[in-house]
């Protein structure tokens, strides 16, 4: 079974509502169908009604929840909501109603806020810091949170590395450059996503152009100290670096580079020093791997919304639609609240 058929076999276990804002978008039609079709989630579809069934066609739709802020019954609630938690920012009653009746991401988000959805999914049609943007403003970052981040699963097919052939690779959508504190919370941030989803102990390497010393750089040295962060609060992490990519991942390079590291050879969670690295090695192997690759996933808000490639395809959407799910889950069972420090 592909991994992603695994993940939507999760997601059915324990259904939930999912809201696609993006309904002026093919890509996003066709996917809420299929996962309908798939019995993934419940899918809640923003906008006209009539409008989307005429665009979609011959695609089944009938599951689907269709709303429309025009006549929605809670819109002035939402209103109401959105002016209490924007106040002291300028947000207005009419400021509010205009933003709400105009735009799709803070309605979805508002829907996640107030529960009437368990997760949003956009990106296909929206720059990612517009997603982001909603979602902070309106659902804030998780308890414990220092940094909101994103990354992407990447499943490379034939592969012996990482879980077989899974990976997550961090932070490869949001943070063009974090400091040391804020790149050890995205990697225990990582390591806590790639448990949840793959469902195999994460074993993070703290990637860089350099293996244990053999280059000298204030890049390098902000790798070294965010993994001697990482390693003092939460000790129970396999973690290590900093590590060269094939340090990281072939066990034959590691055992000359990095003789004695338990993460060297074995890594699973791939934390590069910024977006550019992240972001360009993820397309690398997706393109070149022929790899599949889920997301940005976003992690450390308080309620899961999840960003897209504007590149993606109708499937890609699919599969990011199962990882919220997941994460939904996840957060009704309390399994994703920030992972204890120690600070003796």
């Amino acid at each position: 079974m592909k991994f992603i058929e695994k993940i939507k076999a999760r997601a059915r276990e324990n259904k939930k509502t999912i809201v696609l804002p993006e309904t002026g978008d093919m890509r996003t039609i066709e996917a809420a169908s299929k996962v309908l079709t798939e019995g993934i989630a419940n899918i809640i579809l923003v906008g006209n009604k009539e409008e989307i069934l005429a665009k979609a066609g011959d695609l089944d739709l009938k599951d689907a929840t269709f709303v429309n802020p025009k006549t929605y019954e809670k819109f002035d609630t939402y209103v109401e909501n959105l002016v209490e938690l924007r106040r002291k920012k300028g947000m207005t009653p009419e400021k509010a109603r205009d933003l709400l009746m105009n735009n799709g991401l803070y309605f979805g988000c508002m829907m996640v806020r107030s529960g009437d959805a368990d997760g949003m999914v956009a990106g296909a049609i929206n720059a990612s810091a517009d997603v982001l943007r909603a979602a902070l403003q309106i659902l804030k970052t998780a308890p414990g949170t220092r940094i909101v981040s994103a990354f992407f699963l990447v499943v490379v097919p034939d592969c012996d590395m990482g879980a077989n052939g899974a990976f997550v690779f961090s932070d490869a959508g949001l943070n063009q450059s974090p400091t040391a504190p804020e790149l050890a919370d995205i990697a225990e941030q990582s390591a806590k996503s790639f448990e949840l989803l793959v469902q195999e102990e994460p074993v993070v390497a703290m990637l860089s152009h350099s293996t244990k010393g053999s280059a000298s750089h204030p890049d390098v040295d902000k790798v070294v100290e965010a993994t001697q962060i990482v390693k003092a609060e939460y000790p129970d992490l396999k973690v290590d670096g900093e590590l060269q990519s094939d340090a990281a991942l072939v066990p034959e390079v590691a055992a000359s580079k990095a003789p004695g590291s338990e993460v060297a050879g074995h890594a699973n969670v791939l934390v590069f020093p910024d977006l550019d690295a992240a972001n360009i090695g993820y397309k690398l192997v997706q393109r070149l791997a022929k790899a599949d690759a889920y997301g940005p996933v976003t992690q450390g808000i308080s309620k899961p919304v999840n960003d897209l490639s504007r590149g993606c395809c109708a499937d890609d959407i699919v599969g990011v639609v199962a990882i919220t799910a997941i994460q939904a889950q996840a957060q009704e069972d309390g399994i994703l609240a920030a992972r204890p420090k120690d600070n003796r």
